[in-house]
């Protein structure tokens, strides 16, 4: 292997070993000769991003991943015209509904905040009695976008947090309805006229990371539950580094923990087990159902 090639592979390795949530349980030794044999007589950079993905794979973490400096572009500068923006509209007059598709980072999300608190406010205004989070399609990427929209719905405080491989928690704060990194870029949302409304929660097979992430926000919560199917099962934190050609090695490093501690690992199981079929929306009717049935929504129309 040219030098410059095992030293692009060595940078890469050193970030697993050490920013993994589960480096105390890998065998770096073997993770390291296997990465090498794969990369072979590499010359470049790029030579070796094959022995790179499979030493993501091998970690068994089943989130980690590897973008080349393309994908890494792409990623994190995603045109504002290709983001897909929340989709609402009211059920019967009296609920809310908001489908939160995935937004690929918080660089791109400024639209995606915008759109829903738009949506919400709007809503509210009419006399909104509880809400409908649609999660369904929403298979990951970023997670602070998607909690700022719902921010003023979700309510302030500590709504759960990242627990890293030392015990080192992160949490995530929510202020005037915005996570509290974001104050100063997205600003805050209008308050709700009805504070911390019933909620309902619509989840899938295909609710995956950051997604199941705002799940979790809303595990805890009261008068919030959850229906569907279980999530997809990979509700940990991810954190970008980036190598020397812009590339980025993706590396799981934290569990996700809703706001009573506990931690959560593989598919999330919803409060209220309604599986999709054809013919209908049974998941949203069991939820607006549920929702009805709450004070303030109780006997509306």
């Amino acid at each position: 292997m040219a030098p410059k090639a095992s030293a692009y592979l060595t940078s890469a390795l050193d970030v697993m070993e050490k920013r993994s949530l589960v480096k105390a349980d890998v065998n770096w030794p073997k993770v390291r000769r296997d990465a090498v044999a794969r990369a072979g007589n590499a010359q470049t950079p790029a030579e070796t991003y094959g022995a790179i993905r499979q030493a993501l794979k091998d970690l068994g973490d089943q989130h980690s991943t590897f973008f080349d400096p393309q994908e890494a572009d792409q990623s994190l500068n995603t045109p504002d015209d290709d983001v897909m923006l929340p989709q609402g509209r009211r059920i019967k007059g009296t609920i809310g509904y908001l489908m939160l598709p995935a937004v690929p980072s918080d660089g791109v999300a400024a639209p995606y905040v915008r759109s829903a608190r738009s949506t919400v406010s709007t809503f509210d205004e009419q006399g909104t009695c509880g809400w409908v989070i649609d999660l369904r399609s929403n298979h990951g990427g970023d997670m602070w976008g998607p909690l700022a929209a719902v921010g003023a719905i979700l309510g302030d405080g500590t709504v759960g947090g990242a627990v890293f491989a030392d015990g080192k928690k992160s949490p995530w704060v929510i202020e005037n309805g915005t996570p509290h990194a974001y104050v100063d870029q997205w600003g805050p949302a209008l308050p709700l006229a009805r504070p911390m409304p019933p909620v309902a929660v619509l989840t899938s097979r295909r609710t995956a990371s950051a997604a199941e992430a705002v799940t979790i926000a809303f595990r805890g919560r009261p008068n919030s539950r959850t229906f569907g199917e279980p999530t997809h099962g990979i509700p940990t934190a991810n954190d970008s580094y980036p190598l020397s050609d812009g590339a980025l090695v993706v590396v799981t490093v934290a569990r996700e923990a809703d706001r009573n501690g506990r931690l959560y690992n593989g598919p999330i199981a919803p409060d209220v087990t309604v599986p999709e079929a054809r013919g209908g929306d049974h998941v949203l009717k069991a939820a607006a159902d549920w929702l009805r049935s709450q004070d303030g929504c109780r006997g509306a129309r």
